[in-house]
């Protein structure tokens, strides 16, 4: 019985390797092996659709083409050209991990598994992707696409969020990875999962796997896998203000350092309460850094921003600026790379109190935007 289950396994394995070379994907992060690539590559796609971060990917590698080049940027320039994917702390934890593999391994991605988990952001489908990709390594990388996969193959009827589902699709991706194409198979595993072994209704008719699946077979395909989803989101509305001064600046604020979207520019705002409570604190609040403002109504614009774990509903109000201390003989420095430089030393940008600045229109394009708050530029 062993025997057979083993043969069998090694069929579907090399029937999804065969249908992969035919069928697999064109992307720009398989025209080499370079492991910084692939790590680029396999950050970007958590979150986001392959498609749409191809043009992010290529952009990227034009930037810092290489793992030293990304290593001594400024935080500011890496996170502004992640710009509009999202889940900032993505690039932020790349920067960081490139920056150890530069400091501790002589700029050398490291082949284990231990030493590649040991880096800022790399999780185990990462580091099994990049090791098994790059260097052809037999080491899984399970993703939300191949507990789908393996579910259905083997109809398991775990929950394949929990701890168990996980374990027992881990342990058959590691008994089945083939030893002579392992990046292959896990590719392949990728490109399966997201064309033809799909949520909700697999492609059936299409797939090259339909004779050793037992969830076919059971009539399972379609109810399986099991996922248990245990996150509440949190609503949250906040009270924005899009306000300019009579010479054409807009009053800008940047996030704090930890917690969401940190470090990153956005329009004044306050979360809670009423929204006249909220509107009597942004102007109180901005009375305190020495900025007088009034706010218009009605509303000018309504903005919904779903997060992983908070949805905020955001509603902006057009204000003016009537007066703002500016500090002359104690000016702040602001902290960002050449490009925020340049536009402070041009009048774009007139630093203020603590993370406060003045900027023109023009110039907001150097700065890395709170995503959500981006949605309000229209109205400048």
């Amino acid at each position: 019985m062993k025997q057979v289950e083993q043969q069998s396994q090694v069929a579907w394995t090399q029937h999804l390797l065969n249908w992969y070379d035919v069928h697999k994907r064109d992307l720009p992060w398989r025209e080499s092996k370079d492991p910084y690539r692939i790590w680029v590559s396999e950050v970007m796609s958590q979150q986001t659709r392959i498609e749409a971060m191809r043009p992010y990917f290529e952009n990227w590698v034009l930037q810092f083409p290489t793992l030293e080049s990304l290593a001594s940027a400024e935080e500011d320039t890496v996170v502004r050209a992640w710009q509009g994917l999202g889940y900032y702390s993505r690039a932020r934890n790349l920067h960081q991990g490139v920056k150890e593999v530069v400091e501790t391994y002589g700029g050398q991605v490291p082949r284990s598994r231990k030493e590649m988990e040991s880096l800022k952001g790399v999780g185990s489908y990462t580091a099994g992707a990049v090791l098994s990709i790059a260097y052809n390594l037999r080491e899984p990388a399970v993703d939300g696409n191949v507990l789908r996969v393996y579910a259905r193959l083997y109809n398991i009827h775990e929950d394949i969020l929990g701890t168990v589902g996980k374990k027992v699709i881990t342990s058959l991706v590691e008994d089945t990875m083939p030893y002579d194409r392992p990046g292959d198979f896990n590719e392949a595993l990728m490109d399966f999962g997201a064309s033809i072994c799909i949520p909700k209704t697999p492609r059936c008719e299409s797939c090259p796997l339909v004779q050793d699946c037992k969830a076919k077979a059971e009539g399972t395909e379609q109810v399986l896998p099991i996922r248990i989803k245990k996150t509440k989101v949190q609503s949250v509305q906040l009270y924005v203000g899009i306000i300019s001064t009579v010479d054409g600046y807009y009053l800008l604020h940047r996030r704090p350092k930890e917690g969401l979207l940190q470090n990153m520019w956005e329009f004044p705002s306050v979360e809670g309460g009423t929204a006249e409570s909220r509107k009597v604190e942004l102007i109180e609040g901005l009375q305190s850094i020495g900025v007088t403002v009034t706010m218009e109504r009605p509303m000018a614009k309504e903005v919904t921003h779903i997060f992983s774990h908070r949805k905020w509903t955001m509603k902006g109000y057009r204000g003016e600026a009537t007066e703002v201390a500016i500090d002359m003989p104690n000016p702040i420095v602001l902290e960002g790379d050449e490009a925020v430089q340049q536009a402070v030393a041009e009048g774009q940008i007139i630093p203020l109190k603590e993370d406060w600045i003045l900027c023109r229109k023009e110039a907001f394009h150097v700065l890395p935007w709170a995503g959500p708050h981006g949605k309000f530029i229209d109205l400048c």
